[in-house]
C-alpha cells in the first residue's frame, strides 16, 4: 500500500513539475513576443502558414458542419412544428460552441503538427543549438512569431468557419 502511494505521489509531482516548466516556457515566449525588435517578416510568414494555408480545411469542415446541423436540426424541430427556429438554433450552436472548437481542431491538426515537425527536425539537426551559438534566442526567433501569428489568425479563421457554417445550414 505504501509503495502505491509513493508511486502516485511521485507521478503527481512529476506531472506538476512538467506543467510548471510548460507554463514558464509559455510565459517567456509571451514576454519575448512583445519585446523589440519585432520579427514582422516572420510573423507575416506564419500568419500565411497558419491562416491562408488552413483556409481550405476550415472552409470544408465549416460548410459540412453547418449542413449536418441544418439537417439534424430540421428533423428534430419538425417533430415540434418549430422549423422556423432552425436558423437561430444553427447559428447559435455554431457561434457559441462548434465554431471555435472545430476550427481550433482543424487548424491544430493541420498547422500544429507541421510546426511540431518543423521544430523537432530543427532540434534533431542541431539548428536550434546553432541559433544559441549565434546569440539568437530561439524562443524569440522560433516560438514568439508563431504565437503572435496564431493570436491574429485564429479569430479570423473562427469567424470564417462560423459564416461558412451558417451558410451551410441554410
Amino acid at each position: 500500500m505504501l509503495s502505491l502511494l509513493t508511486h502516485i505521489g511521485r507521478f503527481t509531482l512529476r506531472q506538476l513539475s512538467e506543467m510548471g516548466r510548460m507554463f514558464l516556457f509559455l510565459l517567456s515566449a509571451f514576454t519575448l513576443a512583445f519585446r523589440p525588435p519585432a520579427k514582422i517578416r516572420l510573423i507575416i510568414h506564419h500568419i500565411k502558414t497558419i491562416g491562408v494555408d488552413s483556409l481550405s480545411v476550415v472552409l470544408l469542415s465549416g460548410f459540412f458542419t453547418g449542413m449536418v446541423m441544418g439537417f439534424q436540426g430540421y428533423y428534430s424541430l419538425r417533430k415540434f412544428n418549430a422549423e422556423s427556429w432552425l436558423g437561430s438554433a444553427a447559428a447559435l450552436g455554431l457561434l457559441r460552441e462548434l465554431g471555435p472548437v472545430l476550427s481550433a481542431f482543424m487548424v491544430t491538426g493541420r498547422t500544429g503538427s507541421a510546426m511540431a515537425a518543423e521544430l523537432g527536425t530543427m532540434r534533431a539537426t542541431e539548428q536550434i543549438d546553432a541559433l544559441y551559438s549565434m546569440a539568437i534566442n530561439p524562443i524569440k526567433y522560433l516560438v514568439s512569431p508563431r504565437i503572435i501569428a496564431s493570436l491574429i489568425a485564429m479569430p479570423l479563421l473562427t469567424a470564417i468557419f462560423d459564416v461558412v457554417g451558417i451558410y451551410g445550414a441554410y
